[in-house]
């Protein structure tokens, strides 16, 4: 295997190289910002610009670069800005603070999936100490021989995962409540509450994390909560990838930098 005999001159100014070396540096480019700040970037606007320098890629191929007599960078110039400008911002996930109405259509199916339902009043004896228990692990006010219909049930979700995201609210800054919180989001949180008590996740990582705008760092924190007993449990282990996904869903420029 042999050079070819400009190779010098091709490495300095070939077209396709030089876009190659901009899109691999792009691919690098979210790691680096993360390892040295921690701030995230925005991996759609990154992938559809690496999509685009990879049709630039192509294209220059054809291109008549005229190594040996000009350089090229001009033209690399104009290639790159074009892909640049070709690549979509996404829009922002959100628009202001979360409505309960946006919450519940969120909140509602993530809990009750997790949470069995059984319409007729059963002690719990797991519980310390035990209680009696109904529809998705409601125990207010619930005595022997309750029974609920299944839109009863539901409604009874809705108000009790309203008053756990009143109260869990309470620890998030106006900011985060403001500019944080996405209907998923706020759902996943308000599930690990309503799973593991509104005063424990008021004072955990996730939350200080999602305060101080480290939104991917307060998602990945939810994750830890999957242990009972200092024991990790398949079914929350299960559930904290659900809340985890739901956290990040939507996560974008817009949201990094509130």
């Amino acid at each position: 295997m042999k050079l070819i005999p400009n190779a010098k001159q091709v490495a300095k100014k070939s077209l396709s190289l030089w876009v190659n070396r901009i899109a691999f540096a792009l691919m690098i480019l979210p790691e680096v910002l993360y390892a040295l700040t921690g701030i995230d970037t925005n991996p759609a606007l990154l992938f559809w610009a690496g999509a685009a320098l990879y049709v630039a890629v192509e294209i220059s191929r054809l291109i008549d670069q005229g190594i040996g007599d000009r350089a090229s960078s001009p033209a690399i110039v104009m290639i790159v800005a074009l892909a640049m400008s070709a690549a979509p911002v996404p829009p922002p996930a959100f628009a202001g603070p979360v409505s309960e109405a946006e919450f519940l259509q969120e909140a509602v199916p993530l809990t009750s999936s997790w949470e069995g339902k059984r319409n007729t009043a059963y002690l719990d004896k797991i519980a310390s100490p035990p209680r009696w228990t109904v529809c998705y692990g409601e125990t207010r006010g619930v005595k022997q021989g309750d029974y609920y219909t299944d839109a009863e049930c539901a409604a009874m979700l809705a108000d009790g995962l309203v008053e756990y995201r009143n109260a869990l609210h309470r620890a998030f800054t106006p900011e985060t409540l403001q500019n944080r919180l996405t209907p998923k989001r706020d759902a996943a949180y308000v599930d690990l509450a309503w799973n593991a008590g509104v005063y424990a996740i008021s004072r955990s990582t996730a939350v200080r994390r999602l305060n101080a705008g480290n939104i991917r760092g307060g998602c990945y924190a939810i994750g830890w909560w999957d242990k009972a007993g200092n024991r990790r449990i398949r079914g929350l282990v299960l559930r904290r990838k659900v809340n985890v996904t739901y956290c990040l869903h939507g996560l974008d420029a817009a949201e990094l930098a509130a």
